[in-house]
């Protein structure tokens, strides 16, 4: 990170709020679930499916996970209510991970009854790499008695290969979403270097697909698409073993194309009143788009 990245990353929490917002709007869908439910019938509209994301990880108490827990119910409802095509995403730490592990297990269990109910998916995401063990361990827990919930694995982290065997070996078919991994973690834990990132992202899509297992392949670099492409057309592999992924309002015209190609492609949407903290904390952990603030910070 260059000194001037590492000055504005500094600076973040002194960028005014209406700054922020104007910058975060088009990754964001809005503070409501009205707001989401709008963005997601959009996206319907265009070919892609969805997952909803109600923000707010890192609680420091209890009654913000029941909190937590009733704004995903209430999605869920309205996923079915709306016809939507749409799914929802987790974090842990919305809902105890860091308090009370057991609670934070029982939490999310509501969660995917009230959905195997509706005949709807639930994803935890995976966090930062103090929650990995845990993540995994909760959603093994669930996986027991579940068959509609999947977890994220992270391609920069050195033992996400070992987690996927592992997790393979013990629950026979898993889903999961691949992506690249967006926290700053210490070298001796987490791949550095982004060839071999994008190796290793590859790697865990060809060995997930090759086992049988549903992938989502969650990128916005066409390179790791076409990889993806490639390995499916050479092992003739079904496309409803596997999707897409992409973040709301990242690279449009990519997932037009995906769509335009037949693949199936689902839009990460994040709402929630939380927007803010999710906002600066994402630019501070990604200081590579530190200029795309100064850049708003200015007007331009």
């Amino acid at each position: 990170m260059s000194i001037f990245d590492k000055l504005v990353v500094w600076t973040i929490p002194f960028v005014p709020k209406p700054v922020v917002s104007r910058i975060s709007s088009r990754y964001i869908a809005g503070e409501t679930l009205d707001a989401a439910v709008r963005v997601v019938k959009d996206l319907n509209r265009q070919g892609c499916c969805a997952t909803l994301d109600v923000l707010g990880e890192f609680i420091t108490s209890m009654e913000e996970a029941e909190v937590a827990v009733n704004s995903y119910l209430q999605a869920l409802d309205r996923i079915v209510a709306e016809k939507l095509d749409a799914n929802i995403s987790v974090k842990l730490t919305m809902f105890g991970l860091l308090l009370d592990k057991e609670l934070c297990y029982r939490n999310v269990r509501q969660l995917l009854l009230k959905a195997k109910e509706l005949n709807l998916f639930v994803r935890i995401d995976m966090e930062d790499s103090p929650c990995t063990s845990d993540t995994l361990a909760v959603y093994s827990k669930l996986r027991a008695e579940f068959d509609n919930v999947g977890f994220a694995i992270q391609a920069y982290m050195r033992r996400s290969l070992k987690d996927i065997d592992e997790m393979v070996a013990k629950h026979k078919m898993v889903n999961v979403r691949v992506c690249k991994g967006i926290y700053v973690e210490p070298r001796e834990i987490a791949y550095k270097d982004m060839a071999i990132i994008n190796s290793n992202f590859n790697l865990l899509v060809r060995e997930l697909l090759k086992n049988d297992n549903y992938v989502g392949v969650a990128t916005h670099d066409e390179k790791l698409v076409w990889s993806t492409c490639k390995l499916i057309h050479e092992s003739n592999i079904d496309k409803s073993k596997f999707e897409f992924q992409m973040l709301l309002g990242v690279d449009e015209e990519l997932r037009k194309i995906i769509i335009k190609e037949g693949y199936k492609l689902r839009v990460y949407v994040p709402f929630g009143r939380k927007w803010y903290e999710y906002a600066t904390r994402r630019l501070q952990e990604n200081p590579t788009i530190a200029k795309y603030v100064l850049k708003g910070m200015l007007g331009m």
